[in-house]
C-alpha cells in the first residue's frame, strides 16, 4: 500500500461525534419557530452540507425558498449552537492518541469542514491538543463548501503537498466526493453518521474501522 505524506480530516463524524449538540441546537431552534422536531437519525442525513443547508432541510418544505427566512433561522441557530457547541460532543475513542502518532512522524495534519469556522476553532481548541492542526477551515465567507475542492487544495498547497500524496478522511459521500475531486486517495470511516455502504457507493477508495488503522497510511518524513 502507497504510503501517504499529509492527512486531511472532515471534523463531524469524523473526528468528533457532535450529532447531539447539533441536534439539540437545532430542535431548540424549530420550537422557537413552533416548527416540528426532528430525531437524531434524521440528523444524520441533514448534517453535512454545511449549516445554512442544515437548516434548510429541518424547516418545514414551504419555507425552503424563503432565503431571507432561512437566514434569519440560522442566525438563530448560530446563537444556539455557540451554547452547546462541547456540551455532548467529543473526540471519538482513538482519534487523539492516532493524531498523536501522525504529528511523531512528522505528517502535517489538516480539517476541512463544512462547520462554521467559530465552531470548528473552538472545537479544536477545547478538545484537541495544543498545535496539532496544521491548518483548520471551516464554513468561511467567500469559500465553496465541500465537495467543491478548493479549501482542501488550499491546504494541500499550504502543506507543499502534491495531491496524489494526501489522504483525506470522512464519514459521507460529500467527503468522498471531496477527496476525489481534489485528486486526494479517499478514505472512509465508519464510525461517522453514515453507513458503509454510503461511503462504498461514493467511492471511497479505502475503509477504516477504528483511528487506530489510520497510521497504516503515511510513513515518516
Amino acid at each position: 500500500m502507497k504510503k501517504y505524506l499529509a492527512a486531511i480530516f472532515d471534523m463531524d463524524g469524523t473526528l468528533i461525534n457532535s450529532l447531539d449538540d447539533l441536534a439539540d441546537s437545532v430542535n431548540e431552534t424549530m420550537d422557537y419557530y413552533n416548527f416540528p422536531n426532528h430525531s437524531l437519525e434524521e440528523y444524520r442525513y441533514f448534517v453535512g452540507n454545511g449549516a445554512k443547508k442544515l437548516i434548510r432541510r429541518s424547516v418545514p418544505s414551504e419555507k425552503t425558498d424563503d432565503e431571507n427566512f432561512i437566514s434569519e433561522v440560522l442566525a438563530y441557530y448560530d446563537n444556539c449552537y455557540r451554547k452547546r457547541l462541547t456540551n455532548k460532543t467529543q473526540p471519538y475513542d482513538g482519534i487523539v492518541e492516532a493524531l498523536n502518532k501522525l504529528k511523531a512522524l512528522n505528517i502535517p495534519i489538516g480539517v476541512c469542514t463544512n462547520k462554521q469556522q467559530f465552531a470548528a476553532d473552538e472545537i479544536v481548541e477545547k478538545m484537541f491538543p495544543a498545535k496539532i492542526f496544521d491548518a483548520v477551515i471551516g464554513d468561511q465567507k467567500g469559500l465553496p463548501r465541500k465537495p467543491d475542492p478548493k479549501k482542501v487544495l488550499m491546504i494541500a498547497e499550504q502543506f507543499k503537498i502534491d495531491p496524489s500524496n494526501v489522504a483525506y478522511f470522512g464519514d459521507t459521500s460529500v467527503d468522498m466526493e471531496t477527496a476525489h475531486n481534489a485528486g486526494f486517495f479517499s478514505v472512509g470511516v465508519t464510525w461517522g453518521f453514515r453507513p458503509k455502504s454510503e461511503l462504498i457507493e461514493s467511492g471511497a477508495e479505502f475503509l477504516i474501522d477504528h483511528p487506530k488503522e489510520i497510521l497504516q497510511l503515511f510513513r515518516a518524513y
